[in-house]
């Protein structure tokens, strides 16, 4: 089985970078393959242009970097999406990621009638964000709640994707990081052990 890791962090050297190291790490040991999206290391430019909006309206094709990104994901069994957590969301690079590659065509289709198809169906995501707040103040808040509304949900349930694994690797910054180094490595190695949910959308 093969897994496509995103990362988006601008710092090679963050913790960031190692937990999706890590995963790979896990992917390699259960006999698994991989290749890693470093999308700030490539350069990727997540701004939404009117070639952009031409994708969407079904005027044009997508651009050259889209299509490249999006066979890469169709390359893929698994996508892993490791990111840290920006103002209780992904980075704006993951995002514009998102933004362009999963495009009215490829993702979803979408007509003038309304009707919407959702062509991801095959697609396993798992979601890994570091933040840096503890549990607590996640739960206070409601910014969980609200994050696996809007990215587990809003986006890849509406392509028809099934995420079997969202996890917030919080405290990140005041607590030792091997735990989760150590939690990031067990994602890897069990990262094909689909989850029920998962299985059930497969069949």
């Amino acid at each position: 089985m093969h897994a496509l890791i995103v990362v988006a962090h601008p710092d090679p050297d963050s913790l960031t970078h190692g937990i999706a190291a890590q995963v790979a790490e896990g992917l390699a040991n259960s006999g698994n393959s991989f290749d890693i999206a470093d999308l700030m290391a490539e350069g990727f430019d997540p701004r939404f242009t009117t070639a952009d909006l031409a994708v969407h309206r079904r005027e044009a094709p997508p651009p050259a970097d889209v299509m490249a990104e999006q066979a890469r994901i169709d390359r893929a069994d698994a996508l892993v999406l490791v990111f840290p957590v920006y103002w209780w969301s992904m980075p704006g690079l993951l995002k514009g990621w998102i933004d362009r590659v999963f495009a009215n065509g490829w993702a979803f289709d979408f007509s003038a009638d309304a009707t919407l198809v959702k062509k991801l169906g095959d697609l396993r995501v798992h979601l890994l964000g570091v933040g840096g707040a503890d549990a607590g103040t996640y739960g206070r808040h409601g910014y969980s709640g609200a994050m696996a509304t809007q990215i587990d949900h809003g986006i890849f349930d509406y392509c028809g994707a099934c995420v079997a694994t969202s996890e917030l690797l919080l405290d990140s910054e005041s607590s030792d990081p091997i735990a989760h180094l150590d939690a990031a490595r067990a994602v890897g190695r069990t990262l094909f052990d689909l989850p029920e949910h998962c299985t059930a959308k497969a069949a």
